[in-house]
C-alpha cells in the first residue's frame, strides 16, 4: 500500500508518474481529433405519433404538396418515397428550414445557419440541393447576419422542384397509392 510521498515504495512512485504521464497526454489537445471524437447523440426531438390519414385526407396531397409537408405521415411517407429514389435531401432541406425558422436564440440560429449551409448549400455538401447560382449567392449573403429568412429563397426554389418534378411522380407510386386505398 503506498502511503506518504517519503514512504513511497519505488514501484508506487513509477506508478503514479506513469499515471501522471498518460493523465497529461489525455489533457493535450491531440494532433487529429478525429481520433478523440466521442460520438454524443444530438438532442432530437420525438416526432409526433403520425397517424394515417384517411384515404381523403391522402387525395388532397395530390394538389398541394404544402398540405402533404405539414402531415406527420404525409411527410414521412413522401421522404420515404424520396429515399428510395436517392432524392431525399430535397425534403431533409425543407425540414431543416423549417426548425430554423422556429429558432430564436441568434446563437442556435447562427449554428444552425453554418449546419444547413454545409449540409445541403456549399458546393459539395453532402447532400447539396439543386439551386441556381442566383439563389445560392443570395443565400450565401443572408447568411452573414443569419435571421429566420436566410434560406427562403433557397426553400421555395426547393419547395417548387418537389411541387414540379417529386409530387407528380409522388402521386403515381405505389406509396401513395397504398394511402388512398
Amino acid at each position: 500500500m503506498c502511503k506518504g510521498l517519503a514512504a513511497l515504495p519505488h514501484t508506487c512512485l513509477e506508478r503514479a508518474k506513469e499515471i501522471k504521464t498518460k493523465l497529461g497526454t489525455l489533457l493535450q489537445k491531440p494532433d487529429s481529433t478525429i481520433d478523440f471524437i466521442i460520438p454524443y447523440p444530438e438532442k432530437q426531438e420525438k416526432p409526433p405519433k403520425a397517424q394515417k390519414p384517411s384515404p381523403e385526407e391522402a387525395l388532397q396531397w395530390r394538389d398541394s404538396l404544402e398540405k402533404l409537408l405539414q402531415n406527420p405521415y404525409g411527410l414521412a411517407s413522401f421522404r420515404s418515397f424520396l429515399r428510395s429514389e436517392f432524392s431525399e435531401e430535397n425534403a431533409e432541406f425543407w425540414v431543416a428550414c423549417e426548425d430554423y425558422k422556429k429558432t430564436k436564440s441568434p446563437v442556435k440560429m447562427a449554428e444552425k445557419a453554418k449546419k444547413i449551409y454545409e449540409e445541403f448549400i456549399q458546393t459539395e455538401a453532402p447532400k447539396e440541393v439543386n439551386i441556381d447560382h442566383f439563389t445560392k449567392a443570395v443565400t450565401i449573403k443572408n447568411l452573414v447576419e443569419p435571421s429566420p429568412s436566410s434560406f427562403d429563397m433557397a426553400q421555395k426554389r426547393i419547395f417548387a422542384l418537389m411541387e414540379k418534378d417529386s409530387l407528380p411522380r409522388f402521386v403515381r407510386s405505389e406509396f401513395y397509392h397504398e394511402l388512398i386505398k
